[in-house]
C-alpha cells in the first residue's frame, strides 16, 4: 500500500437519545431493504469492509486474521446491518457496544455503485434506530445511553453532512498529521482500473 503523510481532520459525533434520530424513508424508486446479518462470518464482514472502505483508506483491519474477525464478530452486541438493493448488498452499518451504554457506529458506508442514490441517509437512520434498541436483541447489555461515530476528511464528501442530518452532533474536532495508506479495495489493484 502506498502511504503519504496528510493533515487529517476527525469529527467525533454523538446522539443522546432515540428521539434525536431523524430517519428518512428509503428512496421510492429502489427496492431497498435494511436487514441484520445475523450469521455474518469473517468472509462477509471483510467483504463489506473492503468493498465499502477501499475508496476511503480503510486499512486498519486489512491485516486481521480469520480468527481476529471471528473473535470480533462474536463480541456480544456487535451487529452488521446491511442495505440490500434488488438482492445486491449496497452498504452497511456496523454497531459495536462499549461500556456505560455507549454504542459506536464503528463503520458505515455504501459500495461505490450505490453512492448518490439516496440510500445512505435511510441506511444510517436505520442503523441509529438499531443502536438505540440494541439491548432488546442482547439482554446482557445495558440500555443504550449514547450513540457515537467519528468521521474524517478522508471519508466521503457527504459523510459529515449525512451524520448531522440524521441527528448526530459534533462534540470534538481534531486535526493531526497522519500516515495515510491507499487501500487496495476488495482486492489488490481493484481501484487502479
Amino acid at each position: 500500500m502506498v502511504e503519504s503523510t496528510d493533515s487529517v481532520t476527525t469529527w467525533h459525533l454523538e446522539q443522546g437519545s432515540a428521539e434525536e434520530v431523524r430517519a428518512v424513508p428509503a428512496p421510492g424508486d429502489l427496492d431497498v431493504r435494511v436487514v441484520r446479518a445475523e450469521s455474518a462470518g469473517p468472509e462477509f464482514a471483510r467483504f463489506l469492509y473492503t468493498a465499502v472502505g477501499g475508496a476511503w483508506s480503510w486499512t486498519d483491519r486489512l491485516p486481521w486474521t480469520y480468527a481476529q474477525w471471528e473473535q470480533y464478530l462474536a463480541k456480544p452486541g456487535v451487529e452488521l446491518w446491511v442495505a440490500w438493493v434488488g438482492g445486491t448488498p449496497a452498504g452497511y452499518v456496523e454497531l459495536e457496544p462499549h461500556d456505560g451504554g455507549v454504542v459506536e457506529i464503528a463503520y458505515f458506508g455504501l459500495l461505490p455503485a450505490f453512492i448518490g442514490r439516496r440510500i445512505g441517509g435511510h441506511l444510517l437512520g436505520e442503523g441509529l434506530r438499531r443502536a438505540w434498541d440494541l439491548d432488546e436483541r442482547h439482554p446482557s447489555l445495558p440500555g443504550t445511553q449514547r450513540v457515537t461515530v467519528h468521521t474524517c476528511s478522508l471519508d466521503g464528501p457527504a459523510a459529515l453532512r449525512n451524520y448531522e442530518a440524521r441527528g448526530l452532533r459534533v462534540y470534538r474536532t481534531e486535526t493531526a498529521e497522519q500516515q495515510v495508506a491507499v487501500a487496495p479495495g476488495p482486492w489488490p489493484g481493484a481501484l487502479s482500473g
